[in-house]
């Protein structure tokens, strides 16, 4: 991602947050990835990458609620690595940044939204849909990696 100026991630960051607006609605469904018709919190970064890339990123294996209660592995941050590169420090997140969220420590990673502004995100959430939450206190320290979209698709 280098030689891109700021003028460029600003772009990119503003799309990524309209792109994760157009999906506000859509039914939680498990396992889900399609806009208006159901999602979960994985499945609208999937959706989300699709629309700014031509392409999915890559496969997913299926995956249960309580996924990432099993095995100790972190693939959710794993994967996050994978795709998106190096994660950002929190103090330095901008709209449009990949949030991914453990429910306590100890625990892996297993929630994932977009970064809406300074005080807000947008995630997939169960029993609710794709919906924009302030992001309190509660939500801010569950935080466990900030990527950024790559300008690029990443190999």
């Amino acid at each position: 991602m280098s030689g891109h100026g700021a003028q460029s991630g600003e772009a990119l960051g503003a799309r990524v947050v309209a792109l994760a607006e157009g999906w506000i609605g859509t039914p939680y469904r498990h396992q889900g990835a399609t806009k208006g018709v159901g999602c979960d919190c994985i499945g609208l970064i999937r959706g989300i990458w699709r629309e700014l890339y031509g392409e999915d990123p890559g496969p997913l294996p299926p995956y249960a609620p309580d996924w990432a209660e099993r095995g100790g592995e972190e693939r959710l941050l794993d994967a996050g690595l994978r795709l998106f590169g190096q994660a950002v420090p929190l103090g330095q997140a901008e709209p449009g940044d990949l949030l991914l969220f453990r429910w306590r420590s100890g625990c892996a990673a297993k929630h994932a939204g977009i970064l809406a502004d300074d005080r807000h995100f947008i995630h997939a959430y169960e029993q609710v849909a794709v919906t924009r939450s302030a992001l309190v206190p509660s939500w801010r320290r569950r935080i466990a990696a900030v990527h950024r979209f790559p300008a690029v698709r990443r190999d």
